[in-house]
């Protein structure tokens, strides 16, 4: 094997999803499945509700939640994506109405970032050469968003959907079993939370107990607020 491809092969690598697609809808769709249903048992338990009325709203939850996650997030992504494509299409008209202008404005983009001036102007008139290239450089540089690495609206609402009935459905999982303890149903919720935030950690610098211990932290105290609710509630009405 020759050295430069032995430097190729050390220079690969990979990065993780970062466009707002599949993995945020999926951490989301996660997380808002487990501390709503969570909560939700908490509450309805705490207030004396039987068993099958636990399971009853639990599931009306899950359907309810997980199809509002995934229309959320499809109307999210699309908007987003419609939005790029307006402006990919506004700076596409300024590129052929004042091409001086743009260029200027690609010269000074590359000054920015450290290139010398004479230089600047070289690379600036060769990437121009090309349309495509130019606008893509442009919008990069000016809305943050690479036109040709758009997240999938219908992607990311079948994320939401599966991960936040996934999410929401571990609560329920005593109840369906037979299992119908409050405490147990709240330690399962828990024990969920604990691994959708330490999942969630490999995409972040956060180390994985912390990201864990966060989200069960936010966990319960959706949970205590909804219990204390659901009590008070119970006993107005018992």
């Amino acid at each position: 094997m020759t050295s430069a491809a032995h430097a190729a092969e050390a220079h690969e690598h990979s990065h993780a999803d970062v466009s707002g697609g599949w993995l945020r809808a999926a951490v989301f769709g996660a997380m808002d499945g487990l501390v709503t249903n969570t909560a939700l048992v908490a509450g309805v338990g705490g207030g004396g509700a039987a068993p099958r009325a636990i399971v009853l709203a639990g599931t009306a939850s899950l359907v309810a939640g997980a199809i509002s996650m995934a229309l959320g997030e499809y109307t999210s992504v699309k908007t987003q994506n419609e939005q790029l494509d307006l402006e990919v299409e506004k700076e596409r008209r300024e590129l052929a109405r004042n091409p001086e202008g743009e260029l200027a404005e690609l010269v000074g983009m590359l000054r920015a970032r450290g290139v010398d001036d004479g230089l600047a102007h070289q690379v600036a008139v060769q990437l121009s050469r090309d349309p495509e290239t130019a606008l893509r450089l442009h919008v990069v540089a000016e809305i943050g968003l690479n036109p040709e690495d758009k997240p999938s609206p219908a992607t990311a609402a079948v994320s939401s959907f599966l991960t936040f009935g996934t999410g929401a459905l571990l609560p329920l999982l005593p109840y369906l079993f037979g299992l119908s303890l409050l405490w147990v149903a709240l330690l399962c919720g828990g024990v969920g939370l604990v691994v959708a935030g330490a999942v969630s950690s490999r995409f972040t610098p956060r180390p994985w107990w912390f990201a864990g211990l966060r989200q069960l932290v936010f966990g319960a105290l959706a949970a205590g607020v909804t219990y204390s609710i659901g009590s008070l509630i119970g006993v107005s009405f018992a």
